[in-house]
């Protein structure tokens, strides 16, 4: 069996053309049952290898920072140490999981070192502008920094090493920072945090389709850059819905919310099967138990047992995933000939 990474290796090298590993992964979902497209392939691993290395940076970043601990910045300092093994593990040897885990541990240690500086200068710059009558615009301006240096932080990496995940982690940079700088901004927009959030998820859902069209038939690493951002968006939309629907409240929902749940759940399979991506459907999995755990006690047909939901709802992403390309059908068919040009072809 052989690995995306080993297959885009060998098209680097020269021993594959293109057009002979779309006909070589053709060939492979064929044997499968289903079209390549829809195996929305994910490149995570190249060998245990991968694993093994990973293991050992994991050591290593943590003693770096653990050791940098009284610099104040040691996410700095991870940041700088992941950067440097990236240049072997992910420039030189292109090992997916520990390229993975380098560039997030390089945002990770930005974004520490960042929240460190904002706290500390915005603390410094509005207790000095205080007495001066202006301390909002200083720690806005303080706060402002956040979303762009997270943003250049991430371009700089992607040019550099060109990792798929590197886009998804700049974005959710600039939403933390961003989404900060607006409540700090306008105070009273916090308890409409479910709305900011689910508005910053459709933006990002927006780019991972962009990234999505550009690749239509999944065949580069654009492919692999939406995935990461389909994954980001997912939760930044599931959840907000599922709070505005009162599925986070302590209580057990009733069966009208419950039954809305139900509803939204299946709008975003619908959404999920039109572009061909999975992560919304596992981002809502746990609401969806929730939603129907509270529809099986209220109806009387079972009490709220985790195993009987858990069947029902396996069972039904079961059923899902086999028949993805007979559903599929189902839902594109319809569409206009101008969207189905942009969606993956079935």
């Amino acid at each position: 069996m052989y690995s995306e990474s080993e297959i885009d290796a060998a098209i680097r090298a020269g021993t594959l053309t293109p057009d002979d590993a779309r006909k070589f992964r053709t060939a492979l979902a064929a044997q499968k049952g289903a079209p390549a497209v829809d195996e929305e392939y994910v490149r995570l691993l190249t060998g245990f290898n991968d694993i093994f290395v990973s293991i050992a940076l994991v050591l290593v970043l943590t003693a770096v920072g653990a050791l940098t601990l009284p610099t104040g910045v040691p996410g700095l300092w991870v940041a700088a140490a992941s950067w440097g093994l990236a240049e072997y593990f992910t420039a030189r040897r292109r090992m997916a999981l520990p390229s993975v885990l380098l560039l997030l541990t390089y945002c990770a240690g930005i974004a520490s070192s960042l929240a460190w500086f904002i706290g500390i200068h915005a603390g410094l710059w509005g207790a000095f502008a205080l007495a001066l009558g202006a301390a909002q615009p200083v720690v806005m301006g303080a706060l402002l920094i956040g979303p762009a240096v997270m943003g250049a932080a991430a371009w700089v990496h992607w040019r550099r090493f060109h990792v798929p995940i590197t886009v998804a982690a700049g974005a959710g940079g600039v939403v933390l920072f961003g989404l900060s700088l607006v409540v700090s901004l306008f105070p009273g927009l916090r308890a409409d945090w479910p709305l900011l959030l689910l508005l910053a998820g459709l933006g990002v859902l927006g780019l991972g389709l962009k990234w999505d069209m550009s690749d239509p038939a999944r065949q580069t690493r654009r492919a692999d850059v939406a995935f990461w951002l389909h994954l980001l968006a997912a939760p930044l939309i599931v959840h907000p819905l599922f709070h505005m629907l009162g599925l986070l409240d302590q209580t057990a929902p009733g069966l009208a919310r419950a039954g809305g749940a139900i509803g939204v759940y299946l709008a975003l399979a619908v959404l999920a099967l039109a572009v061909d991506r999975r992560a919304l459907l596992v981002s809502g999995l746990a609401y969806l138990l929730s939603a129907l755990g509270a529809v099986l006690k209220v109806s009387g047909l079972a009490d709220q047992d985790l195993s009987i939901t858990g069947l029902i709802a396996g069972g039904s992403l079961l059923v899902l995933s086999v028949a993805w390309h007979r559903a599929r059908a189902l839902v594109v068919a319809p569409l206009p000939r101008a969207i189905k040009a942009l969606l993956p072809p079935l």
